[in-house]
């Protein structure tokens, strides 16, 4: 697989190096990027990944004059797109963001704004997603439906109604658009590429930074995306995330999130270390017992 990248020189200080992973999905990157453009409150490096780019989205951004990329030649998932895209990186801190989502005004003023009363140097930060479906995720203002590709975006009405959605700050951070320090993801090595192609990566990345030492993960209610959800990933084979987690941690991303990072409700603050009493244990011990009895599929092709 081969790699390649392009720099772009600014001639200002970033706030935050944005990014993008992007698998033949021009049409939607096109609008995440003239989202940025569009409602940013201060001004941002747009770093693309381009996997493969047959579509036309190497030659887009060759033409944009503020956009640096890294390329694979194949689809390299967002784990190496991710970290091939963060070595351009130049400002303080990274966002990361899918090429399917369109930035709300104002967004990054809202993470930024939070940032700024960050007493400590390790955090993790995110915006909150406008879905227009509902499956159950507590963090996202759900069942908004304006359009599914921006060809049908209804963009004036969602622009005069996004911002009516009541949402409190929400704990346990993990989805996009998420911020961090850009030395925490270099410490951390970025995202783990043995999820090739990227199932159960974010949780992995989570885990990651929990045992870095991060304990602040926060959600920002004003900081809003809408979220298309292109469904790339039906276009790929998946990798068996969940088994690789418990392998890896011992505990299912499940125990994680709702005894760790306890995701989902009205933010909580900075997170105690979960005692480990019998019940934990014995959830950690059901999850190993899940994989090692784990009845694999008979192959009959």
């Amino acid at each position: 697989m081969d790699f390649i990248y392009k720099k772009v020189t600014l001639d200002y200080s970033p706030v935050f190096s944005i990014l993008i992973p992007s698998w033949n999905n021009l049409d939607y990157l096109k609008c995440v990027v003239n989202s940025i453009r569009k409602n940013s409150y201060y001004k941002h490096q747009i770093i693309v990944h381009i996997n493969e780019g047959n579509d036309g989205s190497e030659e887009w951004v060759l033409a944009q004059e503020d956009i640096g990329y890294t390329k694979s030649s194949q689809n390299s998932g967002v784990c190496y797109g991710f970290n091939a895209a963060s070595h351009l990186a130049v400002a303080e801190y990274l966002v990361f963001i899918d090429d399917d989502m369109y930035l709300c005004p104002d967004w990054d003023f809202f993470l930024f704004e939070e940032i700024a009363n960050q007493k400590d140097d390790k955090w993790c930060i995110s915006g909150t997603m406008i879905e227009g479906f509902d499956k159950g995720n507590v963090c996202v203002i759900a069942d908004k439906n304006y359009g599914n590709h921006p060809s049908e975006f209804d963009e004036d009405k969602f622009l005069a109604e996004y911002a009516t959605y009541p949402k409190e700050d929400w704990n346990g951070s993990q989805w996009y658009p998420m911020v961090l320090p850009t030395f925490v993801y270099r410490a951390v090595g970025g995202l783990s590429i043995e999820f090739f192609p990227g199932m159960y990566s974010d949780p992995d990345f989570m885990i990651k930074l929990w045992h870095y030492g991060i304990r602040y993960y926060k959600g920002i209610g004003k900081s809003r995306v809408y979220h298309f959800a292109s469904r790339s990933t039906g276009r790929v084979k998946r990798n068996d995330g969940r088994t690789e987690f418990i392998l890896k941690w011992g505990l299912s991303s499940n125990t994680f999130f709702k005894n760790y990072l306890k995701i989902g409700p009205k933010f909580l603050g900075v997170l105690p270390n979960p005692e480990e009493n019998f019940m934990l244990k014995l959830k950690k011990k059901i999850d190993r017992w899940k994989v090692k009895f784990k009845t694999k599929p008979i192959d009959i092709s």
